[in-house]
């Protein structure tokens, strides 16, 4: 799952050496923490938060393959 989030990412950000995808176990879940560029912050979320939910929507189904909970948050 964090290599999807970190090849969706880097393909949207002009600054794709910046982005880092970190990997953390909540209880059952697991918790992807993406971190852009300040200036990418806008291309990764997009105009109301389209681009974000589509992120989500994407990990989300390819973790229900596994029977995984994903979380993607997206930091600053």
């Amino acid at each position: 799952m964090k290599e999807l989030v970190e090849v969706i990412a880097k393909s949207l950000v002009d600054n794709p050496d910046e982005v880092e995808v970190t990997e953390k176990q909540s209880g059952k879940a697991l918790v992807l923490e993406l971190k852009v560029a300040p200036s990418d912050m806008g291309k990764v979320i997009g105009k109301q938060g389209r681009i974000a939910k589509a992120i989500r929507s994407v990990v989300k189904a390819a973790a229900s393959r596994d029977d995984q909970k994903v979380i993607v948050d997206i930091l600053q």
